[in-house]
């Protein structure tokens, strides 16, 4: 998601200000869901609804006849999910009815339809919908899809500081050299919206959108845009590069369907290893669940019961659920999301709580971008910006300001690069835990992709947590925003790779070094080169205390420099000598 909070100079600086008031998406519905009690076994279809356990269910059948109602299994009939889905998943799943027609009476329907016999609750949930920077109108307009005409795009992946080395970046300019870092064999569903898929900066991999019918509103596809670009963005030689341009990438919209129901169709389409993206928020109980303009106590979809249950059946499965954490300034360890609605099942418990059963996707925290970058400064780098959501249950932050992608800015044309033809925007201003995510995502399929290169099969949803937490660019303090706030490292590609391939990394004791202070070519980084394992590897950038430290170790006479390298990089370095 996006936050509310726009920039005051540069590019796409014409927002109104820090509050973000009167900025909302359209098109975002409520959704009354029905949980029946389990050993009523319902059934509904077209003919109504029936229990297998033979109760009586006329009470309801005639409560849904006269209210013009239709209930309709959230996941599928029960034979579909006996197909797909595991054996232990399917009484769970069994169990989520959404209720459609209900238009503005949901509340009403639901204290109603909650005291029948055979339903075990009912709740509602407010509209599901990305954050963004700017103002959002309604548009159907699609005058601007033009494609005949568009002008030259430049190359922006200068402006691209993610896909750099670590800290500032995640390194996928190095996976980009090795087997299988451009993504291939992995495939990444973004739920959400709508999306450009015309996109001039988006042919290669796009697989179009697999579920659901997308939303007209242009704030909605500009979003959408924006995420796929992070992730699958051409390589080529103009506009933006993906940070994992060979992996598939598709759509699912929630319109029509809700945002539990995507996520399941989502999982069904993917096998182990492959990536489901989350890109939606709501309001939480912090507020009332009040729809507002800044996003304020907005948090994740898996604290809602049937989202959460979608997440484990993806996750299950061996699929991987990136989650944004939402931009709602909120600690989710806060006792607020302890406490159940009275409307849940009796059985829920906060997901939020690691002490607690698990979802099994990770949540991604916003974190500042080194500052400088496009000229601005929002913190200290890696450090929480304080829209981002945070607590013990963040597993990794990404990007959370200044990313450079496609698409244009909130319901504008692109800020970075405009014009009267949508397939030909960019943005320098995506933002938010809507940026974050998808800079997560890259990195993770990256990963997958060498794993699968290199024969390994690909990391569980366990696995990748591990990583991601044992591994990357620490977060840093701001000021008012200790560390202790917790939303994660940043992935670091090359640091994850020597932990998930040792058999893809060398190491030996250095007998040799070179200090190329002035490199050639020129454009080449400043670098060290040490002989190790009979041939020079390249230690890019070193700092001046590694430096130092080499130096010191080769005029000592006995030097003891420890080398671990991956083909002709080094990826660790330990001096003792």
């Amino acid at each position: 998601m996006t936050d509310q909070v726009q920039p005051t100079q540069g590019p796409g600086a014409s927002g109104p200000g820090p509050d973000g008031a009167g900025f909302t998406y359209r098109g975002a519905e409520q959704e009354l869901i029905v949980v029946a009690r389990r050993e009523a076994r319902l059934r509904a279809g077209a003919e109504g609804v029936r229990s297998a356990a033979g109760s009586d269910v006329s009470a309801l059948n005639m409560f849904l006849s006269d209210e013009q109602l239709a209930l309709e299994p959230l996941f599928g009939s029960e034979e579909r999910l006996q197909q797909s889905a595991h054996a232990e998943s399917v009484p769970e799943l069994t169990r989520f009815y959404r209720v459609r027609g209900v238009e503005s009476r949901a509340q009403e329907l639901r204290s109603r339809i909650a005291a029948l016999p055979e339903i075990d609750t009912a709740y509602v949930k407010p509209g599901a919908v990305p954050a963004s920077v700017g103002s959002v109108g309604q548009s159907t307009d699609d005058s601007r899809r033009v494609k005949e005409g568009a002008p030259v795009t430049p190359d922006f992946s200068s402006r691209q500081g993610y896909l750099s080395r670590a800290p500032e970046g995640i390194d996928a300019a190095w996976a980009w050299q090795r087997p299988g870092g451009t993504g291939q064999g992995v495939t990444v569903i973004d739920v959400e919206g709508a999306w450009q898929l015309g996109h001039e900066d988006l042919a290669a991999k796009l697989a179009g959108v697999v579920v659901g019918t997308p939303l007209t509103d242009l704030a909605w596809r500009n979003h959408g845009t924006a995420v796929i670009g992070v992730i699958g963005g051409d390589r080529n030689e103009r506009g933006i590069s993906g940070i994992v341009p060979d992996a598939v990438t598709a759509a699912a919209s929630f319109q029509g369907i809700g945002t539990a129901a995507a996520i399941h169709a989502a999982a069904d389409r993917l096998g182990p290893g492959d990536i489901v993206l989350v890109e939606l928020h709501r309001p939480g109980p912090r507020l009332d669940y009040e729809q507002r303009g800044d996003q304020q106590g907005y948090i994740a979809l898996e604290w809602w019961p049937d989202d959460c249950a979608a997440i484990r059946y993806a996750t299950d499965k061996g699929v991987v659920v990136v989650e944004a954490a939402g931009n709602g300034g909120e600690s989710l360890d806060d006792a607020v999301y302890e406490r159940r609605p009275d409307e849940f099942p009796e059985d829920w418990r906060n997901p939020f709580n690691p002490s607690h059963q698990s979802s099994g996707a990770i949540l991604v925290g916003a974190g500042a971008p080194p500052p400088g970058t496009h000229g601005r400064d929002h913190g200290p780098d890696r450090s929480r910006l304080a829209f981002s959501n945070y607590g013990a249950r963040l597993d990794a932050q990404g990007w959370g300001r200044e990313v450079t992608t496609t698409g244009g800015s909130w319901d504008r044309p692109g800020d970075l690069q405009g014009g009267a033809e949508e397939i030909a925007w960019y943005t320098d201003t995506f933002s938010g835990t809507s940026s974050a995510s998808p800079v997560v995502v890259g990195a993770l399929a990256a990963l997958q992709g060498m794993l699968k290169a290199a024969g390994h099969d690909p990391m569980s949803p366990e696995r990748v947590r591990s990583v991601l937490r044992a591994t990357g660019s620490p977060q840093q303090d701001a000021p008012g925003r200790p560390a202790s706030q917790r939303i994660g490292s940043r992935p670091d590609i090359k640091a994850a790779v020597t932990r998930l391939l040792p058999d893809a990394v060398g190491s030996g004791r250095a007998e040799r070094y070179w200090d190329e202070l002035l490199p050639y070519p020129r454009e080449l980084p400043p670098r060290i080169r040490l002989f190790v394992a009979g041939d020079w590897r390249n230690l890019n950038n070193p700092t001046p205390e590694t430096r130092q430290a080499v130096h010191t170790a080769f005029a000592s006479g006995h030097p003891d420099v420890r080398v671990w390298f991956s083909d002709d990089e080094i990826v660790g370095l330990v001096v003792t000598g």
